[in-house]
Formats: structure tokens, C-alpha cells, sequence
């Protein structure tokens, strides 16, 4: 398929270690996300939001949830207090029955004090249960209704934003990153929650209770917050490359699948997995960084409390001796820094997750902030019945990287129910031009018409049942064939109606082989389609164009697999189904250009030509050459000589 150079595609596919650099993302120090979407620092700009108000954009999708989390939190404060509690009860169990000796034997005093530790303790285990049974349900469902908005928005997105973005970071963000902000809603968030009250409280009583030695508890916490601060700020630059890394290394995987064939041909094996090492020992670097980084603050979070506690320690003796604090006060003393410690000492596991929430929460809404330049008109104009007239009215066309305009003042007109040829040399811009009529860019200038109304002004959905398009590229889904033939059928026809449209499509398509297949037309194809001859899925590709019964349909060389035999009966049965269906064929083959009614000729972004292929060939020069260049390349390529070939690969077929 010709293309323009400027038009972005080269990440489909894999490119081999020994013949490229490396990706922009695998450096080892932190930097800009690699995403198309974020640039000049990403998350780590500083004019980036707060973590507090980056992860807040998460309300509009936890909120059906928020009673069962907060009652969760609630839970979950109501077993801190318990733990809290405690030492207050062993403060009085110590200054009364222990104080007072065995020569009384209060031994139901004691009794009681130890029954009301034990109540306490099953108390704080039944809210941890509660609150585990609160929060676990809903976390689903905000990462299902997280998901399901992104899929939503990347559906909606025109294809000029899938040409920018790799589709391994698209698979990180709605699988990796939205299960780490479930694991955060679920654990992470609670966990913040009740660790910082429970400090709060915690030292509160310490102050009030423990005079001199809450102050020295107090003291502790000033190196801890600094380095709390700083391990954030680094942190959040490590993670973000951590996942940007993931996200890069997913992509090479998926090209690398998607291309393996390739790979295999060209015996690039080695080099693929040399590049994939070399990622993955990249993204092993970053995430040791990371972890150390986790285990020097968390190493400092558990040394300095517990020093502390030893400099109180001695203070608190010193107090004991003179008489200044009861022994009883002494061990609730400690009791309590001993529970207010475990969250200090989780602070660091705490924030890193925190952090990683935050960066995956704006990884997400690059994504899903990134806004949608192809939207339907405000008031859609309607269509009843369509002629199917479609004009291309002084047209230009530039792709947002690239310098120049691909298509420039372009003039096309195609009458309803004509097949118009579309020839060029390759880069032309013959694949550009046909991808403006059913919208699938918008036009940088001129308009595109059909039936005298402006595209834009017609609903996308709308447009896209009168004006159907088979690719070169023949995508076919892992589903049966008569779903993916049926894909784009007209909606509201019953099973018989659906069975007959599927099989004038496939016989149209001359792809009577489908009932070869193990299941006929109930087979699963496999992903892609690859189970198939290249012949195979184009034909199958363009039964699906056939069976939308459109009232435009945009060919853009879809038959070169084909034999020319083939290709003419093709043609043939189009015309005779299709009769007054308006036809846009871009053509690399003569045989494909003499079965047009008219052929249209594209030199440097403009129509230079339109007439009959004889008249062109008469008067033309550049259309004579265009056609010894598409003879010359089907001879030099045999175009179409081996497509009754069987599939490649039989035995991936499956009943669907």
C-alpha cells in the first residue's frame, strides 16, 4: 500500500536490536515519560499537581464505592483505637493489682484487667475483618468502570492518536497501572489513612500522657519527615520510569508477536531477544534502584524510632527513679510508642505505594485527558437515502509530525454508482486520500462531500453505514468467520436475513473456502487472521465490506493476493451485487485499473488526470508511466500467484 513517509507507522512492527536505538525510555536516570501525550517532564515537572489532588481525579470513579470504603476506613480507625487502647488498661492493671502484691490477691481486679485486654485485642481483629470485608468488592468495580472508560475514550480517539501511541503502553495503563490503583483503593488508601491518624493520636498521647518523653518521641519525627519529603520526591521520579520501562518493554513484546513471522525469515531471532534482554535488564536496573531506594528510607523509618525509644528509655528511668512518672505510666508509655511505631515503620511501604499510585493514576489520564479532535457535529445533518455522489472539494491534507501537506487542493469528484481507479507512484498519497472519506482523518483544508453534505456534518456512525472501507492490511479479529464477515452488517435483520447477507458476502468474495474450514464459517480464525493465506483474509476482509452494504465503498488494494482470474470474478459479482454503489479503488495492478469506469491519476498530493484508462494512456505521459511501474512491480513480485496456497498454519483454527 503506498504510503505517505510522513505517515507514522513503523511501530507495528519489530525492529531488530543490531539496527535501531534504544528505546527513548530505557535510560537509567529518571526522565520524561516516553508517551507521545506527556513531554517537558511529565509527573516530575514542577508545575505538575499535587499527589493529593493527581490521586483526587479518582473520586468521579470511586464514588458509587466511597460508603463501603469509608465504612471500611472507619473500620479500620476503630481497630486502631483498640490497639491504642490497650496500654491505657495496662497502665492501670500495673499502678493497681501488680503494684499492690500478691498479699492482697486482688486476683479479680487482675482477672478482669487481663479479660478486658483480651476483649480489646479480639475487638481490633473483628474490625480488620470488617474492614477487609467492606473494601474488597468495591475495588473491582472502580478498576472495571476505570477500564471500561479508557477502552470507551481509545475507541472514540481518531486513528491519528493509535498512530502516535505503542500499543504496549496502552496495554500497561489499562492492565498493570489500573490494578495497582485497585491494590491502593483497597490496601494503600486505608492503610494512609489510619497509619497517619493512629500517629497522630498516637504522639497526642504521648504528649499528654508521657510529658518530657512524649517530647523526645516528638523529636524523632523531625528526621523522619524530612526524609519522608525527599524519599517522595525521588521516588516518584523512579516509579514513573519504572512504568514507562513496563510499558515499552510490553511493546516490544507485542511487535515482536504480531511480527514473528518476519523475525523467523529473516532469522533475526537472536537480535530480537538481544534487544528484548537488554530492555528487560534495563527495567531489572530501574526497579533495583527503586527497591533500594524503598529499603534505605524503610531501614531510617525503623532505625530512628527505635532510637528514640532508647534515648526515652533512659529518660524514662531517670523519671521512675525520682519518683517524676509511675511505673505503671512508664509502661503504658511504651505500650503506646510500641503500637505507633508499626505505621511509622510502614510509612515508607505506605508512601512508595502511594507514590506508584500517583504516577499510575497520571499515566492513566494522559490518556484519557487527551481529547477527541474527531467528535460528531453538535446538530447532525441526516442522511435518508444516500445517492452515494462523493466529492473531494479542493482538499489538503497534512499528518500533525509532518512538515509538508500530503494531499495539496485536491479536486475528485465521483459520481454515484461509478468505479473510480486511484493510481499513483508510491508516497503519492493515494492510501491519505481514501482514509478522508469515511472520515477516518479529518482534512487539514477543503471539505469532502457526500451528497453535497460536508462529512463533519454528518454523525460518524451514521457516515460509516453509508461508506464501507477494505484495507490492504487485512485485520481479522480471533472470532468465528461469520463474525468478523458480519462485523459491520446493517442492525435490526434477523438470523435469516444475516445468514443470507453472509453468504452473498463470502460469495461475492469468491471465499468459498471458509466452508473447508474445520467449523465452516463457526471457525475461529485465530488473532489477526494469520491462521490464513494472505488471500484468504483479504477476501474475507472485504465480504465485511460487502455485507455493510454500503452506499460508498473505498477499496484500498484490497485484492493484491489475488490471481487475476480471481480478481476479475471478484469484480464481476461487485458489480452485479453492488450495482449503483459508489466504488474508490486504489490500484497497484493494470488489471485493476482496467475494470474501473474511470481512473483518477495522484502525482506529488494533486490530481493531475482523470478519464478513461485508454484516453489516459493516450494522452497522459505520467499515467503511462505510473502503469509500466505497476507492470514492471507485479512481475518483478508475482502479484497474485500464490494465493490458493493453503494456510500457513491449519491447525491453530479452532470451533468458536
Amino acid at each position: 500500500m503506498a504510503t505517505s513517509p510522513s505517515r507514522p507507522r513503523g511501530r507495528r512492527h519489530p525492529v531488530p536490536a543490531s539496527s535501531s536505538a534504544p528505546p527513548p525510555s530505557s535510560s537509567t536516570a529518571p526522565a520524561a515519560p516516553t508517551t507521545p501525550a506527556t513531554s517537558g517532564g511529565g509527573t516530575t515537572s514542577r508545575h505538575a499537581p499535587s499527589t493529593v489532588s493527581a490521586l483526587a481525579r479518582l473520586y468521579p470513579f470511586a464514588r458509587p464505592a466511597l460508603p463501603r470504603l469509608v465504612a471500611g476506613m472507619v473500620a479500620a480507625l476503630c481497630a486502631s483505637l483498640a490497639a491504642l487502647a490497650i496500654p491505657r488498661v495496662l497502665e492501670r492493671v500495673v499502678n493497681g493489682p501488680l503494684a499492690a502484691g500478691a498479699a492482697e490477691h486482688d486476683t479479680g481486679a487482675l482477672a478482669g484487667a487481663v479479660a478486658l485486654v483480651a476483649g480489646l485485642g479480639l475487638l481490633e481483629a473483628m474490625f480488620i475483618a470488617v474492614r477487609r470485608g467492606f473494601v474488597m468488592l468495591p475495588g473491582t468495580h472502580v478498576e472495571a468502570r476505570m477500564r471500561d472508560a479508557l477502552y470507551r475514550h481509545l475507541l472514540e480517539l481518531p486513528v491519528a492518536f493509535h498512530d502516535r501511541w505503542a500499543g504496549g503502553q496502552l496495554l500497561s495503563r489499562s492492565m498493570s497501572d489500573l490494578g495497582l490503583l485497585r491494590r491502593w483503593l483497597v490496601f494503600g488508601l486505608p492503610t494512609l489513612v489510619v497509619s497517619t491518624t493512629t500517629i497522630l493520636v498516637g504522639v497526642s498521647i504521648l504528649i499528654v500522657t508521657g510529658g518530657v518523653l512524649g517530647l523526645v518521641y516528638l523529636a524523632g519525627a523531625i528526621p523522619v519527615t524530612v526524609i519522608a519529603f525527599r524519599f517522595s520526591r525521588r521516588f516518584r521520579a523512579i516509579s514513573r520510569l519504572s512504568q514507562d520501562q513496563s510499558g515499552d518493554l510490553a511493546t516490544t513484546v507485542e511487535e515482536s508477536v504480531h511480527g514473528i513471522r518476519v523475525l523467523k525469515a529473516f532469522g533475526r531471532g537472536r537480535d530480537a531477544l538481544d534487544a528484548f534482554t537488554d530492555q528487560a535488564d534495563r527495567l531489572r536496573r530501574t526497579e533495583m534502584a527503586k527497591a533500594s531506594t524503598q529499603s534505605t528510607v524503610t531501614s531510617a523509618l525503623t532505625a530512628i524510632p527505635e532510637l528514640t525509644l532508647g534515648v526515652a528509655l533512659v529518660v524514662g528511668v531517670v523519671q521512675a527513679a525520682n519518683g517524676q512518672i509511675s511505673v505503671g505510666a512508664l509502661v503504658a508509655f511504651f505500650a503506646t510508642a510500641a503500637v505507633v511505631n508499626t505505621p511509622v515503620v510502614d510509612l515508607g511501604m505506605t508512601l512508595s505505594m502511594t507514590l506508584n499510585a500517583r504516577t499510575a493514576v497520571d499515566r492513566y489520564f494522559e490518556v484519557l485527558d487527551t481529547p477527541n479532535t474527531l467528535t460528531d457535529p453538535a446538530a447532525p445533518t441526516h442522511l435518508d437515502s444516500p445517492r452515494g455522489d462523493v466529492e473531494l472539494r479542493d482538499v489538503t491534507f497534512r499528518y500533525d509530525d509532518a512538515p509538508d501537506a500530503v494531499l495539496d487542493h485536491v479536486d475528485l469528484t465521483l459520481p454515484a454508482g461509478t468505479t473510480t481507479a486511484l493510481v499513483g507512484l508510491t508516497g503519492s498519497g493515494k492510501s491519505t486520500l481514501a482514509m478522508l472519506v469515511p472520515r477516518l482523518y479529518d482534512v487539514t483544508d477543503g471539505s469532502v462531500l457526500l451528497d453535497d453534505v460536508d462529512v463533519r456534518d454528518l454523525a460518524r456512525h451514521e457516515l460509516r453505514t453509508h461508506v464501507a472501507v477494505a484495507f490492504e492490511d487485512s485485520t481479522l479479529f480471533s472470532a468465528s468467520v461469520r463474525d468478523n464477515v458480519l462485523l459491520g452488517a446493517p442492525e435490526g435483520l434477523d438470523p435469516p436475513a444475516r445468514e443470507a447477507l453472509l453468504a452473498e458476502a463470502l460469495d461475492v468474495a469468491q471465499a468459498a473456502f471458509v466452508h473447508d474450514l474445520p467449523h465452516g464459517v463457526d471457525t475461529t480464525i485465530g488473532e489477526e487472521g494469520l491462521s490464513l493465506s494472505g488471500g484468504q483474509r483479504q477476501r474475507l476482509a472485504l465480504a465485511r465490506a460487502i455485507a455493510a452494504r454500503p452506499r460508498v465503498l473505498v477499496l484500498d488494494d484490497p485484492l493484491s493476493a489475488l490471481d487475476v482470474a480471481t480478481e476479475e470474478a471478484v469484480e464481476k459479482r461487485l458489480r452485479q451485487v453492488l450495482a449503483g454503489t459508489t466504488s474508490l479503488v486504489v490500484a497497484h495492478r493494470p488489471s485493476t485499473v482496467a475494470l474501473a469506469d474511470r481512473v483518477a491519476v495522484l502525482q506529488d498530493g494533486r490530481i493531475t488526470a482523470v478519464g478513461t484508462h485508454h484516453d489516459l494512456l493516450t494522452h497522459d505521459p505520467h499515467y503511462r508511466h505510473v502503469i509500466s511501474n505497476l507492470e514492471a512491480d507485479a512481475a518483478a513480485h508475482g502479484l497474485g500467484e500464490h494465493d490458493d496456497e493453503p494456510a500457513p498454519a491449519p491447525g491453530r483454527t479452532e470451533h468458536a
